[in-house]
């Protein structure tokens, strides 16, 4: 009986954890969920997906594509600003429109922000993935305008799903991929700040299918890439010198369901992975943390329901050492989750 008991509670104290949105991960890591909500809750698009979000002077940034359904020609890139906790409401801000009789779809915009404090807008336009191109256009004015549409030069892509990041030198890092009908490829790609001087570094895909890498820093300079992949399990490629070079893909032991995932490299070190961790489905989200990005401990539960899609998410840190989320939520909002870490 006593047993019983104590089993009981035990199981009585995870619920309480669970109805306030805090677990606890490895060693003194926990979340508190402070903000969880939608962006908006009317639009004038029926469907949305792939949701990414940046910082910028006021508050926050997030964009995703909506229209009438992924690939469909009127799917245009739609932003909104967060300011004072209160989400504008989403603006169209980037289309496909090619001429007066051609369109194609907009697809997994990217947000990322200059060391000048510029805002750019990655995004992909094209009938499908095999054929889309990149292209960009920039905020001076932290997302309320935007330049003129930019063709990404050289037939490069940019950022395909996840964000870029800023190397000790000042290089933006590109995590890119190619699909085609035979093979998934991930590679890098890289650009000074002012977005000229591409480049791009390749990767052994040691026979893997993966797409859409996230970027994680390490002490030492060492670089990591997790990806989603064909293999029921995420796979990962480590660099040593600056992203120079990389070692070949290889599983690790995380399952993935063939969606999309994001990563983060707290100010703390503490590495954070957001993922479905089923092989199956898109119904369960959640975030993982890790001191080394070898071993992941559970942090917290963001969905988990018998049926849905809660996908693509993107998630950054702030200057106030908080950690904001974005989204699909069953592929008609897109919802923001707030976190603080400790």
């Amino acid at each position: 009986m006593k047993t019983l008991t104590r089993l009981t509670l035990a199981v009585i104290f995870t619920l309480v954890l669970i109805s306030f949105g805090v677990f606890p991960a490895s060693g003194k890591v926990k979340a508190k969920v402070l903000t969880s909500g939608f962006i908006y809750e009317k639009a004038s698009f029926p469907t949305c997906h792939a949701s990414t979000i940046v910082e910028i002077k006021e508050g926050l940034l997030a964009a995703w594509f909506g229209g009438t359904h992924e690939n469909h020609p009127d799917v245009c890139i739609y932003a909104s600003a967060c300011t004072n906790g209160k989400w504008s409401a989403p603006q169209q801000v980037a289309d496909g429109i090619q001429n007066d009789t051609l369109r194609y779809p907009c697809w997994n915009p990217v947000l990322f922000k200059k060391d000048n404090g510029d805002i750019v807008l990655y995004y992909k336009v094209g009938k499908d993935p095999r054929t889309w191109w990149g292209m960009y256009k920039i905020s001076k004015d932290q997302g309320k305008s935007w330049s003129a549409a930019n063709v990404i030069p050289g037939k490069l892509l940019g950022p395909i799903k996840n964000k870029p990041a800023k190397l000790q030198n000042g290089t933006i890092l590109y995590p890119t991929s190619v699909e085609t009908k035979q093979s998934w490829t991930i590679y890098l790609e890289t650009s000074d700040q002012e977005l000229n001087h591409w480049g791009k570094t390749e990767i052994d895909n040691n026979g893997l299918n993966a797409i859409q890498p996230a970027i994680l820093f390490y002490e030492g300079g060492k670089i990591q890439l997790l990806c989603r992949s064909k293999e029921k399990k995420i796979v990962e490629t480590w660099s040593a010198d600056q992203g120079k070079t990389w070692s070949p893909l290889q599983q690790t032991n995380l399952p993935n369901n063939n969606s999309g995932l994001d990563a983060v490299t707290l100010k703390n070190g503490i590495q954070l992975l957001i993922c479905n961790p089923i092989e199956k489905g898109r119904n369960k989200l959640e975030v993982l943390s890790s001191p080394d990005g070898k071993a992941w401990n559970n942090l917290i539960v963001l969905e988990d329901q018998p049926e849905g899609e809660f996908s693509y998410p993107a998630i950054i840190q702030t200057k106030d050492g908080t950690v904001h989320i974005v989204y699909t939520w069953n592929r008609v909002k897109i919802k923001y989750v707030h976190l603080k870490i400790k």
